[in-house]
């Protein structure tokens, strides 16, 4: 059974990951009101592609180490997902295609903002109850 630490580790990695969309979505509108040019947009973006797939896929890696069997298969269908687009070969921005696929990368982003903030939140209920829960067997 997973402890407090694998939860604590949780929360920040989601933390890490809910701002790497939001700067996404911050660099996209950039894009879209033509403060940046796409060139310049997909040089910064592509640098946090390939991180922020391998931190959550390491995050739920942890997961099925330690045996937390309902967050494992919580987070099993966006890590299948990213390995799909890394098969796929799809992964990385193009300069010369971003405005034809930028809706569908905008999509994406707030999707897995969602994701990434609804997680923050379950992981932060979990480490709370863990470590209540270890306060209890403690005073036993």
């Amino acid at each position: 059974m997973g402890g407090w630490w694998l939860f604590l580790f949780s929360v920040l990695a989601a933390a890490g990951l809910l701002f790497t969309m939001v700067f996404f979505i911050i660099m996209f509108s950039d894009l879209e009101c033509d403060y940046i040019n796409p060139i310049d947009l997909c040089n910064k973006l592509n640098q946090f592609v390939l991180p922020e797939m391998i931190a959550h896929c390491v995050l739920t890696m942890l997961f099925l180490l330690c045996g937390q069997w309902f967050t494992f298969l919580l987070n099993v269908p966006l890590v299948a997902y990213n390995i799909n687009k890394v098969n796929q070969k799809n992964h990385m921005y193009d300069a010369t295609e971003i405005f034809r696929t930028l809706s569908g990368h905008k999509r994406e982003c707030f999707f897995k903002l969602g994701f990434y903030l609804l997680s923050f939140f379950y992981y932060l209920y979990r480490m709370i109850l863990a470590l209540i829960q270890g306060g209890l067997e403690v005073k036993r």
